[in-house]
């Protein structure tokens, strides 16, 4: 049998479109990023993107254990000094080294973000100082022994200071930077000639709404990814999203409904899940003063949640077993604290509280409040895995021991600017540890804001127990790993007897993807195209 030229032309055409199409991901989210800036907002959505684009000194696997990144080594030198050792060869994606002054504007540059709703000085309060002997040495002190401080080297990324004009030497200072220059706004990232990194990808479109285009980075230092370009799709609601999927218009999807999963894997595709660390929660505003408003209250006039017992009603009120079992699908579990067993610092034996209303409905009358008070829930419906629907069922819930709850649900977007000017009473949201250790959703969600550096960043609920800012901040300056998780499960012990916070559970996280791909389960949720793989 012979073959024309010609038709031997148009078969390598076939191929060598068909090669190419292979190396086009197209992914569909189920919550956009607020922001391509990589230090805009410390949130799950956001902390995925910038992984494909920026790059930390460290990096986390799967199971958020530390790995070498831009750093391929670190040690201490003695209690209060770190070492790391940078990785040579690093190039940007517009071609210029990657070098210690890199990661000094980074770290200046965080503190000076504007309208920031939840920043990074989280991962940077612990640095007292920076120099380098020489330029693949990056010696960190800090005022105290600070042991995270290589995990909290993976919490960022770093950008370039040659893309924003800062000066040729540019020094940290904790009382303020200098050399630093303009800083740039988030808005500037938008720009694929701005939002330059050190990562597999570079941007290459971004419409907000619509879509954000990544190509892979020729000047990756590491292994090239196989996808030559990844398309990141929001799809907000599950429905469009798994109807995208089965309509190959996106080849993979994150947080298909559990109610979805037999005609998914009828129709050809493979599902895959894992337990994460994200805790879904209620925060309670415990502001107090004369001049208290707190937004949708009513029937008191002073801060019910100031009172434990009302914190404890409401917990008690909420049977965790039927929203995981019901609203969940069983593809989650019940939560008594903030970080699930066996991550660093969780407590094996800190149970969730068990569905009470009649002891609720008990303490809201000795508390003062027999016949309770109306109450607005505010929530996010496009963010966490059926966030709306577990909302509305926290709500009934709560009306049915008295406390007269309706749902205030938005986009998260408008839900986080709404929660971060104290718009809601109550709300529910979720938080996951990018350490993967209690000390960061501690001293994240209740510890007490402006305590301590980078404490109380996202303690919209400004809950405060000095015993629990103590402990956690002792914890973060213990350098024996057993003593450290002591005083994190005595500090998390703490804040949940005092209800700080109101637990409900934590996601387990499943993906939905074409036959011919794999990807394996992050606890952190992250939905990372670089470790996404052809079969």
């Amino acid at each position: 049998m012979s073959i024309s030229r010609s038709a031997l032309a148009a078969l390598m055409l076939a191929g060598t479109v068909a090669g190419a199409a292979a190396q086009d991901l197209k992914i569909g989210v189920a919550s956009e990023a607020t922001s391509v800036d990589p230090h805009f907002h410390n949130v799950g959505q956001n902390n995925a993107l910038r992984r494909h684009i920026f790059q930390s000194l460290v990096g986390a696997d799967e199971n958020q254990k530390p790995v070498p990144q831009l750093a391929t080594s670190w040690r201490t030198l003695d209690d209060t000094t770190w070492e790391f050792k940078l990785r040579p060869g690093v190039k940007f994606s517009n071609g210029k080294d990657f070098t210690v002054r890199d990661f000094v504007y980074s770290v200046c540059r965080i503190p000076l973000v504007e309208n920031s709703p939840s920043n990074f000085t989280i991962a940077t309060k612990g640095i007292e100082s920076i120099s380098s002997p020489d330029a693949t040495t990056l010696i960190i002190k800090t005022a105290t022994p600070y042991p995270l401080l290589p995990i909290e080297m993976s919490v960022f990324g770093i950008i370039s200071a040659d893309a924003f004009g800062a000066d040729a030497e540019v020094k940290f200072a904790k009382t303020g930077c200098t050399g630093v220059g303009t800083p740039p706004k988030s808005s500037d990232f938008n720009d694929p000639a701005k939002s330059i990194g050190t990562g597999p990808y570079k941007l290459k479109e971004y419409t907000r709404g619509t879509q954000l285009v990544v190509e892979r980075n020729d000047a990756y230092w590491g292994p090239k990814p196989h996808w030559k370009t990844v398309t990141f799709r929001p799809i907000t609601s599950a429905g469009p999203r798994v109807a995208a999927l089965l309509a190959g218009d996106v080849d993979m999807i994150e947080n298909p409904p559990i109610q979805d999963f037999d005609k998914i894997k009828g129709a050809g595709f493979d599902i895959i899940q894992g337990l994460s660390n994200r805790i879904i929660y209620v925060h309670l505003d415990q502001f107090t003063g004369p001049d208290w408003k707190t937004p949708g209250v009513k029937g008191t006039d002073k801060n019910p949640f100031l009172d434990k017992r009302v914190r404890e009603a409401f917990s008690k009120a909420i049977n965790r077993d039927a929203i995981v079992e019901r609203i969940m699908g069983g593809v989650a579990v019940p939560a008594g604290q903030l970080l699930p067993v066996p991550l660093f610092g969780s407590s094996p034996d800190l149970k969730h509280d068990k569905f009470d209303p009649e002891g609720a409905k008990k303490l809201l009358t000795e508390a003062g409040y027999p016949n309770g008070f109306e109450l607005v829930l505010g929530s996010p419906n496009d963010r966490y895995i059926n966030d709306e629907k577990v909302a509305q069922a926290v709500a009934q819930m709560l009306t049915r021991i008295g406390i007269k709850t309706s749902v205030d649900s938005m986009t998260a977007s408008t839900f986080f600017s709404r929660r971060n000017k104290y718009e809601f009473s109550a709300y529910l949201a979720g938080w996951g540890a990018d350490t993967g250790e209690m000390s960061n959703s501690l001293a994240a969600l209740v510890t007490t804001q402006n305590y301590a550096p980078g404490f109380g960043n996202t303690n919209r609920g400004r809950y405060s127990n000095k015993k629990v800012d103590e402990l956690t901040a002792k914890a973060l300056q213990t350098i024996d790993d057993k003593a450290r998780e002591a005083l994190l499960r005595e500090a998390s012990k703490e804040a949940m007897a005092d209800y700080g916070i109101i637990p409900l559970h934590f996601e387990v996280s499943p993906w939905a993807y074409k036959k011919g791909i794999s990807y394996t389960p992050r606890v952190d949720q992250y939905t990372l195209a670089y470790e996404v793989t052809a079969k």
